[in-house]
């Protein structure tokens, strides 16, 4: 039985042993559409995160998805659209259950004013990377990325701890939320800023955020003395990062790490410009967009020139992703990229060798299935310490949303290792129901973006978008459960090309197949994108592990 969603109580959380579909497969991929709703920001208008991520395309495209999930045979496969089905093709039972494609738009046209008029019209709309592939499982699935940033930071500037440093960063959306609970479990004192309250005070109450701060003062003091006592905290403030970046410098003070996550990427549904309300800016969005996006810009450029300046002072800068150096160089800053894409300065050495966002759902809705599987990381990893200290500290302090869940990074071969482990779990009995396998979009052979996850390739490659086509196909080939093409809608369109999948472990040989084509396939292609790069680890990462990748003379 569906269990009880305080948050939003019209979208409950799925679970239990009773199908509606005919099969596992597509009672997997229903589940994980529900779940999406239940964790997500403004499921009312089926919008998952990133303030335009959508679940589907319209209300009316979403009972035509559920219908179709739970009536569709297991040689059957879905088209999608946009968020749209479109068709029920006959195939094959090792075909994928799901295809879809989101917010592909031609080069020349993708641009953020016409896919705002196509969305406005009904013929299209944005999956954001996890949000339209029905694969977000709340701010868990972004929380270890950040804490490996902040702790690759650590040991490159602070002797390998972030105890009695401050980290300043801004927004608590579905994937800033994230931002408070990993400063805190690297040690540090966090500030983050958003000029939501609601935001803030959703962060606190799953307990990814301490405190809330009721002003400027009272945040600085609060963390000046959890610096001093070394004490990890975090600390929210409602606020515009525009205006208290600046402030914050003015005041003289230096943080030690200094990011943002706003919704920078959209200036019309995203990011809010200082001096307007909420209800100002959501008047805008209609009929104002023009006077919108030129006030946001303007902001932007404030928001980036305080963080230039802190970079200046000594503060480690860096971009999370949210085009906001492109927003602001748009806008005038010609040095806005100074500061660094997280994956080229921190991350890179691990995406070469197809080490990445991982991630897990325990469909029957148990924690106690995904306890085992973290027994099982630690029974087959001994000896990874990313692992080993990850299910520690996520054990300890990440609560879960929605479906049970679990992120890990791990590589190519031990994917597949888990996920056949897991497969055998649900065959023998041993968890309560049968478990989902995704990733995060970003990841090695899976994403083509020049201004984050390919920004400064070795070889210049940086907008090559072949790579996210060639995964996708090959996932198809390789009997993936669910495969998707999303590109960037709103301020992304243009930006972005990605593919994301996903394969259902439930105990069958058949699953053990798809589950060793499919994820071996997708990390063997993540090295081979690396090596052809030319990176040194990812050719070291062939040769140790026989990836099939073909050297030219």
């Amino acid at each position: 039985m569906p269990k009880a969603n305080p948050r939003h109580p019209k979208f409950p959380i799925p679970g239990g042993p009773e199908l509606r579909a005919k099969g596992w497969r597509q009672e997997a991929l229903l589940r994980l559409l529900e779940n999406v709703l239940s964790v997500g920001e403004d499921p009312d208008n089926l919008i998952v995160y990133a303030a335009l991520g959508k679940a589907a395309r319209s209300w009316a495209a979403h009972k035509g998805i559920v219908k179709a999930l739970t009536e569709m045979e297991e040689d059957q496969t879905l088209l999608i659209q946009s968020g749209k089905p479109i068709g029920l093709v006959k195939t094959h039972a090792k075909a994928p259950l799901v295809i879809m494609a989101n917010c592909n738009i031609v080069g020349q046209w993708a641009e953020a004013e016409v896919f705002y008029e196509l969305q406005r019209k009904g013929l299209i709309c944005w999956g954001g990377l996890t949000a339209g592939a029905w694969q977000y499982i709340g701010s868990q699935g972004v929380i270890q990325g950040t804490y490996e940033i902040f702790m690759r930071i650590a040991e490159r500037r602070f002797g390998g701890d972030l105890a009695g440093r401050f980290v300043l960063t801004a927004g608590l959306g579905g994937m800033g939320g994230a931002q408070p609970l990993a400063g805190r479990m690297a040690g540090a004192a966090i500030l983050c800023v958003d000029i939501d309250p609601e935001r803030a005070r959703k962060r606190q109450q799953i307990g990814y955020l301490q405190e809330i701060a009721p002003d400027l003062d009272t945040a600085l003091e609060m963390i000046d003395a959890a610096v001093k006592d070394r004490r990890a905290l975090s600390v929210g403030l409602v606020g515009n990062a525009a205006e208290v970046y600046p402030e914050i410098a003015r005041r003289g003070i230096v943080p030690d790490i200094v990011t943002d996550q706003t919704s920078a990427h959209d200036l019309v549904y995203g990011y809010v410009p200082k001096g307007m309300s909420l209800d100002q800016v959501r008047e805008l969005r209609d009929d104002g967009q023009g006077q919108l996006m030129a006030a946001s810009r303007a902001s932007i450029v404030e928001h980036v020139t305080a963080m230039l300046d802190f970079q200046k002072r000594g503060s480690e800068v860096f971009d999370n992703g949210n085009l906001i150096r492109t927003q602001a160089k748009e806008g005038g800053v010609s040095n806005a990229f100074d500061i660094p894409i997280f994956t080229e300065a921190y991350l890179r050495p691990l995406f070469a060798r197809a080490i990445g966002p991982f991630r897990w759902m325990a469909l029957s809705g148990e924690e106690s299935d995904i306890a085992r599987i973290d027994d099982l990381l630690l029974e087959l990893f001994p000896d990874n310490k990313i692992i080993t200290n990850w299910i520690r500290l996520a054990r300890e302090h990440v609560p879960f949303e929605g479906l049970p869940a679990r992120i890990a990074w791990l590589g190519h071969g031990e994917r597949t290792m888990l996920a056949r482990r897991v497969n055998a779990l649900v065959a023998g009995g041993e968890l309560k129901g049968p478990v989902a396998f995704s990733r995060d979009h970003l990841d090695a052979g899976a994403m083509a973006h020049p201004n984050i996850m390919t920004e400064r390739m070795k070889d210049g490659s940086d907008a090559i978008a072949d790579w996210p086509l060639i995964d996708a196909m090959m996932l198809c080939s390789s009997m993936a459960d669910l495969v998707v093409v999303h590109s960037g809608g709103g301020g992304y369109a243009g930006y972005m090309t990605s593919c994301g999948v996903t394969v259902i472990a439930d105990g069958t040989d058949a699953a053990d197949e798809r589950l060793d084509h499919a994820l071996t396939n997708d990390t063997a292609l993540g090295v081979m994108r690396y090596a052809d790069a030319g990176y040194e680890e990812a050719l070291d990462e062939v040769t140790k592990k026989d990836v099939p990748y073909i050297r030219l003379d």
